[in-house]
């Protein structure tokens, strides 16, 4: 497996970025993007927990994709300042994802603003994400098949992208925008093609904002506990065409399948993605 460095820039005009970057469908980290945010400075630990932590939230452990009653459920619930608490002072793999502040702190969205590096911002689907040190977030694609601009606060974050077309060296489970391949800790010996992937690295500071192009595999580790910000965009007509199409296949077929047959869909998924990794591998 090969990781290069992502590129990280200031100062970047929105033609050179959408030159660049978008068209090509390559991750950049956008240095000052947030530099004028409100956010970025007002965002800490003490104002969110002072302001915010009486709000109850939904947590999510290491078991999130174990199939079953409570696959992709929440583990637990608990109080924002609570877990705030929590991930700021111990490690936890509990984490909160996709969480939607906004319709509990709307005044919360006067602190950062729709960037104009490019058209297409989804200004009601903006989300933050939450996990302590050492958590993990399994390596995925976003199902909806946007661009996202993650920007991360206070801490740093490593984050492992690999381009959508590397799919079949990740063991993409069919049905799923998953892999279940650690990244950090790769095993050459279950997952051979793994060897044969070529994706980027790059550890993500406070105040930066990292793009994922649509359809970018991305695989997230807390160094330590943080929380972040993505904002999401519609490249085209055609992206937010594959995204509609994820949606449907996921929570039809996958989640159908997950109530009907628990472990053996499981399994299933996971021979298909190792026969297809083989075939590649035959193949040359």
């Amino acid at each position: 497996m090969e990781l290069r460095p992502i590129e990280k820039v200031s100062g970047i005009s929105p033609q050179e970025f959408q030159e660049k970057y978008l068209r090509t469908k390559t991750p950049v980290v956008l240095k000052d993007l947030a530099s004028d945010w409100p956010a970025t400075d007002k965002w800490t630990w003490d104002f969110l927990k002072e302001n915010y932590g009486h709000l109850e939230v939904p947590l999510y452990g290491k078991d999130y994709h174990k199939p079953g009653k409570g696959y992709m459920s929440p583990t637990t619930r608990m109080k924002l300042g609570d877990y705030l608490e929590l991930i700021q002072h111990e490690p936890t793999d509990l984490r909160m994802f996709l969480y939607n502040i906004f319709e509990h702190a709307p005044e919360l969205t006067d602190d950062f603003s729709m960037p104009t590096i490019m058209n297409g911002f989804l200004k009601n689907y903006k989300y933050m994400f939450f996990g302590g040190a050492g958590s993990k977030v399994a390596l995925h694609y976003d199902i909806d098949y946007s661009c996202v601009f993650h920007t991360h606060f206070q801490t740093e974050k490593e984050c492992i992208l690999f381009d959508y077309d590397q799919k079949v060296y990740l063991y993409n489970h069919p049905f799923t925008v998953q892999s279940h391949v650690n990244v950090l800790n790769p095993d050459y010996e279950t997952y051979p093609a793994l060897k044969l992937a070529k994706g980027y690295r790059t550890i993500l500071q406070h105040g930066e904002t990292l793009f994922m192009p649509m359809g970018c595999w991305h695989f997230m580790h807390y160094v330590v506990g943080g929380y972040s910000l993505s904002l999401r965009a519609n490249a085209s007509i055609m992206t937010k065409a594959k995204g509609l199409m994820n949606i449907s296949r996921h929570f039809v077929v996958d989640k159908g399948m997950n109530r009907a047959l628990g472990n053996r869909w499981q399994n299933l998924k996971k021979d298909i993605a190792e026969k297809r990794a083989q075939r590649v591998i035959q193949n040359g």
